[in-house]
């Protein structure tokens, strides 16, 4: 089996929209070791980050982060060693459209 690490996913989400930020790959198994929110606007952002088993519709169990404020021009960084098998997602929101999101981690095949 070969890792490769990488850059997973980057997203800017559209505001009030549940954005695929990261699917795993078919026969992979993948460890997300952070996710970087980071508000590009002077006004706040609040911003949410769920992990959906199997591309499963977003429900109320499968939020890490769920209506964190963030600050105009900051930065939140989650560190949590998500592990995840072929077919789950990482979804992220946006309630105003001002954050962009960045998943890192290591793909495992």
């Amino acid at each position: 089996m070969a890792t490769t690490y990488k850059v997973l996913g980057q997203s800017k989400p559209t505001a009030t929209t549940d954005t695929d930020l990261y699917t795993v790959p078919s026969s992979t198994n993948t460890v997300a070791s952070t996710i970087n929110v980071v508000n590009l606007n002077a006004s706040a952002d609040t911003v949410r980050i769920a992990v959906r088993p199997n591309g499963a519709s977003i429900a109320d169990q499968h939020y890490l982060v769920y209506d964190l404020a963030l600050s105009g021009k900051s930065t939140f960084t989650f560190t949590a060693g998500i592990t995840m098998d072929a077919a789950d997602v990482v979804t992220v929101y946006s309630a105003n459209g001002y954050s962009a999101f960045s998943i890192f981690g290591s793909e495992v095949a």
